[in-house]
């Protein structure tokens, strides 16, 4: 396992300021898997125009237990109808795994029918579809300048304003992103 892939799951990716994909531009992206096959990243700072209780709604599942404004994310464009359930509680759901200390996601039913009971987790983002890269495409990607990384911070994910969070997962840089080129230098 290289060095990269030892430490990028759990991790944010911040879009740099010169990727211009219209998808990921100005994106912050939460790992949740990455290996020698590739990588699989939820965006966290994309909301959609749907309301968490119209999808479970369309899903046949109990609402009352969620916030009226709790709004669903374009988690990426890899299988927009699969969604994600991200979240600080283990909760013992049936298809979850940790990425980290206190750090979830989920996929299966049954922590959204706890989520709309408000018997779920207390701080949750959802999301539809996923970013993925094949392998090698990830560490490429970095190495041409298109993504910084740094550990995830969950005041970000679940408490910081959506438009926000990007400047926010920039200044856990340390550095003035209006300043950084999408010119790779190498010594």
């Amino acid at each position: 396992m290289s060095e990269i892939e030892a430490y990028l799951r759990n991790q944010f990716l911040v879009a740099m300021p010169s990727l211009d994909d219209e998808n990921f531009s100005h994106t912050v992206s939460l790992v949740c898997e990455h290996s020698d096959s590739g990588a699989i990243g939820l965006v966290i700072n994309r909301p959609t125009e749907l309301l968490l209780t119209e999808v479970m709604e369309q899903m046949g599942l109990e609402h009352e237990g969620v916030d009226a404004r709790a709004i669903v994310f374009w988690g990426g464009p890899v299988q927009p109808e699969r969604g994600f359930v991200i979240h600080g509680d283990p909760g013992g759901w049936e298809s979850s795994i940790a990425l980290g200390d206190e750090l979830y996601v989920t996929t299966s039913r049954d922590v959204l029918r706890a989520i709309g009971k408000g018997e779920g987790p207390r701080e949750y983002v959802v999301a539809l579809g996923y970013a993925g890269w094949g392998a090698g495409q990830l560490e490429s990607e970095i190495l041409h300048n298109a993504w910084l990384h740094t550990p995830v911070d969950q005041q970000i994910l679940f408490r910081t304003p959506p438009p926000l969070r990007w400047a926010a997962a920039t200044k856990l840089l340390g550095v003035d992103v209006s300043q950084l080129s999408g010119e790779a230098g190498h010594a």
